[in-house]
């Protein structure tokens, strides 16, 4: 059977005091999601000194980046650090318990005020850290669009419905000669033309029986040699198919930076969790030292 300090048995003895006190945890949990408000206005003021849009004034997107993301992580430890403390600082002493126990409850203290602080500030930025958090997504699902519309400038009149069937309607009305459709007017040349674009940006590439129908419209557009007309048309193609690919990059960079992101800001908010769990442990030994210190003054 046994006795803690103040005597008491262990066995069939309740507190009536119950073991977790919210007071603390609520004072805790809003003193750390203010201070980071604080913290992140603060670090939102001198970014915005870094970014000018006069040209060579502004820092690199990389610097402006790396700096706002170790910004974050020192805003949600020095939160968590103080949140944690001040719990572990209000909370009045547990009278007949153990030390390990009274080191578990200040733990506890601290983590709760933690949580109660970060959901807090996710519910304030809520939208924020949505964005965040959903930026590889959606920047792969509109990198498609952002392929065709940059591979596909010429064709900015013309909807992708209409370019879609207007190509394989032109596909069935193609005359036998195709000099004799490339003699038409100007207008109705360059719109089935923009339409066979936008179908190779689609499909990734063209059949060469549509590279050769485009040499023939160029040629006689252009006053160019058929040698001539192909390699124009061939280097209009490939500037689409890099326009494709840098769009792609872009979106693949994006997402691999918001995964990055994401899982850094979890590692931090966990160690934000220990920072302030330990915290409210040391905060709460202080307390107690402190009232026995006065105790034996007296």
């Amino acid at each position: 059977m046994a006795l803690y300090s103040s005597g008491v048995s262990d066995v069939g003895v309740e507190s009536s005091v119950p073991a977790l006190a919210w007071g603390p945890v609520i004072g805790g949990s809003v003193a750390a999601a203010a201070t980071t408000i604080i913290l992140l206005l603060l670090g939102s003021g001198v970014g915005l000194t870094m970014v000018s849009p006069w040209a060579g004034e502004s820092a690199s997107f990389t610097t402006v980046s790396v700096t706002a993301a170790i910004w974050f992580v020192v805003v949600q430890w020095l939160s968590s650090a103080f949140g944690g403390y001040l719990t572990g600082r209000l909370r009045t002493k547990w009278a007949g318990v153990h030390t390990d126990e009274v080191f578990f409850r200040d733990t506890a203290h601290g983590f709760l005020s933690w949580a109660l602080a970060t959901v807090v500030v996710m519910g304030l930025a809520g939208s924020a850290f949505t964005s965040l958090a959903g930026a590889g997504a959606q920047a792969v699902s509109t990198a498609a669009t952002t392929a065709v519309t940059a591979g596909s400038a010429a064709a900015a009149n013309t909807s992708a419905s209409d370019a879609a069937t207007g190509y394989f309607t032109d596909l069935l009305l193609r005359p036998q000669d195709v000099s004799a459709r490339a003699q038409g007017d100007d207008a109705s040349a360059a719109a089935e033309v923009s339409r066979i674009l936008v179908q190779g940006a689609v499909a990734n590439g063209l059949p060469e029986t549509d590279k050769a129908y485009l040499s023939t419209i160029v040629a006689s557009r252009t006053g160019l040699s058929p040698e001539e007309a192909k390699a124009r048309v061939d280097q209009v193609l490939q500037q689409i198919e890099d326009a494709k690919n840098a769009a792609l990059k872009a979106a693949d960079d994006a997402r691999k930076s918001a995964a990055t992101t994401a899982m850094l800001g979890a590692l931090s908010l966990l160690i934000g969790a220990f920072i302030a769990s330990a915290s409210a442990a040391f905060g709460g030994r202080q307390r107690d030292d402190e009232e026995a210190a006065v105790i034996v003054q007296r």
